[in-house]
């Protein structure tokens, strides 16, 4: 038996068309990084899903992915331990949030502790 495609995202994110003149328009390609003085970053503390181990993410960066990566990398230098860029979030294993908002408030984000 064959499984039941509901929405688009069953599809995997293809969308296939009979449409002969059809161009795929991409507009985050080119998304433009905002100066750090202008971004809006949240600091917070994570253990769901992480089988009880703590994880600092940094939400709300506002560019392209290549900039969030390499902002990723400086910070993961910077603590020391590992982590990922994904879902335009940077996570960084262990509890670093102070470490963190302080690194970015010297390369000049505006950082805000969230949580407890």
């Amino acid at each position: 038996m064959a499984k039941k495609i509901s929405n688009l995202e069953d599809l995997g994110g293809f969308v296939f068309s009979t449409n002969e003149n059809f161009e795929f328009d991409s507009n985050q390609e080119n998304e433009e990084t905002l100066a750090p003085k202008h971004q809006r970053l949240e600091a917070h503390l994570d253990k769901k899903n992480r089988g009880g181990k703590v994880a600092t993410i940094i939400r709300g960066f506002q560019g392209n992915e290549e900039d969030l990566k390499t902002l990723g990398k400086i910070l993961k230098t910077k603590c020391g331990v590992g982590g990922a860029v994904k879902d335009n979030e940077i996570i960084i294993q262990g509890n670093f949030r102070d470490k963190v908002i302080q690194i970015l408030q010297s390369e000049g984000y505006n950082v805000k502790r969230v949580g407890g």
